[in-house]
């Protein structure tokens, strides 16, 4: 069973990845936050877009191979994937200016080579959440390259996860309600998200 988590950032994608890899007893793919140009990006995004989009973009598929070599061992959960990359933050970046024409051309002929090669997610697990739960999140963990991150910036984001969702997303996807449903603090919703990987389980995923 390949179970992807997408969201926003801050929407809590990392601590439901480690709350259902140790229910499931599954090997967990985290996103890697160490990308040597993020800190430079938020302070100039115009100059660093194509450089932070590029290491993230080999990053996920280095994780991308490795998965590939595990996922006939057990689950996996992935903490953020290769598509929202490109249909969500590459794009946004084009579409804000930030990016240059031939830079987000080259970048997706990269990513469309290599989403050849892999398979999708058998559950999309999309956490969704307004820009003040966001805001909150991030102020809560305190990373210091995020905290000047712009609440418009956010919304930017938001606009194309929700689209890609409902509009060109086509695999399965669950959508969890960051806004009212919190799984940290409501047992239930933890239930509710478990209830339909059982269900995939059961049916041979």
């Amino acid at each position: 069973m390949y179970i992807a988590i997408a969201g926003n950032i801050g929407s809590g994608k990392t601590t439901l990845t480690q709350m259902l890899t140790a229910r499931y007893d599954a090997r967990s793919y985290l996103e890697e936050s160490n990308n040597p140009y993020i800190g430079d990006f938020y302070e100039d995004m115009n100059r660093w877009s194509f450089n932070l989009q590029i290491y993230f973009l080999g990053s996920r598929i280095r994780q991308t191979m490795e998965m590939l070599s595990d996922v006939s061992q057990g689950d996996i959960i992935q903490d953020r994937t290769i598509y929202e990359d490109a249909y969500i933050f590459a794009s946004n970046l084009h579409e804000m200016g930030l990016m240059a024409t031939r830079d987000i051309e080259t970048y997706m002929s990269i990513f469309r080579l290599v989403t050849t090669l892999i398979p999708k997610p058998d559950l999309l697990i999309y956490l969704k959440a307004g820009v003040p739960t966001l805001t909150s999140q991030i102020r809560k963990r305190g990373r210091e390259y995020e905290m000047n991150i712009d609440e418009l910036y956010l919304k930017r984001l938001n606009d194309k996860y929700n689209d890609w969702i409902e509009h060109n997303y086509d695999g399965e996807v669950l959508v969890v309600d960051k806004d009212h449903e919190d799984f940290v603090s409501d047992p239930a919703v933890l239930d509710k998200i478990c209830a339909r990987l059982d269900a995939l389980k059961a049916a041979g995923k």
